[in-house]
């Protein structure tokens, strides 16, 4: 791996399930998912109305889900035409909860005969273990129509065990970045906010979500749509999809000195095998001393003890979101034992790794 590439530049908790109506004050698409598009689906709508599906996981987010079927509310109403009609479905047709405990009535099955032009896989955590065959199944044979078939945040998982990003650039929510590299070492996998490979569409979920969709309305019909329909969201820049899912380290540590933010970045790739500061200063261009004094003039500590706060930041998030082992997780973030993350965890958490996972779980 060359230390020296830069890389491109955060997933909502889950709460417990329960089955509500969607407030009635929170306007959007999933309010109208439930009702506009059940009218769009008789036979009366016109021809030329692209019909968009969002197929639903447990544990789905909710903001993803807004941000992708938005965007197709907003460019009916600026076009003053019925563009769009936008349909939920699940595997079984029954409820689905989603990662905030909202739960959506969807208008179909999997096993329907519905027909959309486009279809969005919508998930988010707890898919560590999702290995449903029906609903490969049913991926596959959608797929095998030509018509595009999609990925929102934790969605590009559920494509990929189904065998449709063979061959095809992708990207995920920068958090499973690693999990879906490891998983499908064979995988193109970017860490782009969003990718579009002939009619498969991947993102990392969130707002870069609407980015997808506004490239989507551009593509179908104009980019003048695409950017009325970001004025509404108050969007006032479309995203290349190119660009970084994280915020910029300089903004998220306030600092501007290019060597720190380098060496930073070069920490943040480096977390299962860390690079030790004295080649982390070689590599940004300075001493080990002067490396040693910036450190503490920014961050009032030295750079291994920030090293070592990354890395177990990146445990603590596994501890909440994987099933891995405490051991598994301690080498995925560069720790000689269990018993060594656990000492380190502890010294700054007050807690161990074990205590961490189980008050997360109740």
């Amino acid at each position: 791996m060359d230390m020296r590439r830069k890389i491109n530049d955060e997933m909502p908790q889950s709460a417990a399930a329960r089955h509500v109506q969607w407030p009635t004050a929170v306007e959007g698409a999933l309010a109208a998912a439930q009702t506009e598009s059940t009218a769009d689906s008789s036979d009366e709508r016109p021809a030329d109305t692209q019909r968009i599906g969002f197929f639903l996981v447990p544990n789905f987010s909710m903001m993803a889900l807004s941000s992708a079927s938005e965007p197709l509310r907003a460019a009916n109403r600026m076009s003053g035409k019925p563009l769009y009609s936008w349909h939920l479905i699940s595997a079984d047709g029954e409820p689905v909860s989603s990662s905030s405990g909202f739960s959506l009535q969807p208008e179909s099955a999997m096993t329907s005969s519905i027909a959309v032009d486009q279809l969005f896989v919508v998930a988010s955590i707890g898919v560590e273990n999702y290995r449903n065959e029906r609903v490969f199944d049913f991926l596959r044979r959608y797929a095998a129509t030509g018509k595009p078939l999609g990925g929102v945040s934790l969605g590009t998982m559920i494509l990929a065990r189904a065998g449709l990003l063979d061959k095809r650039r992708c990207t995920i929510h920068w958090e499973a970045l690693k999990a879906l590299a490891d998983e499908f070492p064979s995988l193109a996998v970017t860490r782009d906010l969003y990718c579009i490979d002939g009619d498969r569409l991947t993102c990392g979920g969130g707002t870069a979500a609407i980015d997808l969709m506004l490239d989507v309305i551009a593509r179908a019909h104009n980019h003048r749509l695409a950017a009325d329909v970001a004025d509404q969201f108050l969007h006032t820049r479309i995203r290349a999809s190119q660009e970084s899912q994280k915020m910029a380290i300089q903004w998220r540590y306030g600092i501007e000195d290019r060597r720190i933010v380098n060496a930073i970045t070069l920490m943040e790739q480096n977390i299962e095998r860390p690079v030790p500061v004295q080649t982390l200063a070689s590599l940004v261009g300075i001493s080990p001393r002067q490396f040693e004094r910036m450190w503490l003039k920014h961050f009032e500590m030295g750079p291994s003890q920030f090293y070592l706060g990354v890395r177990l930041k990146a445990a603590q998030k596994l501890l909440h979101e994987s099933t891995s082992s405490i051991f598994d997780i301690a080498m995925q973030c560069g720790f000689a034992s269990a018993s060594h993350l656990g000492r380190c965890y502890r010294r700054v958490f007050d807690v161990t790794p074990g205590q961490e996972r189980a008050a997360r779980g109740k």
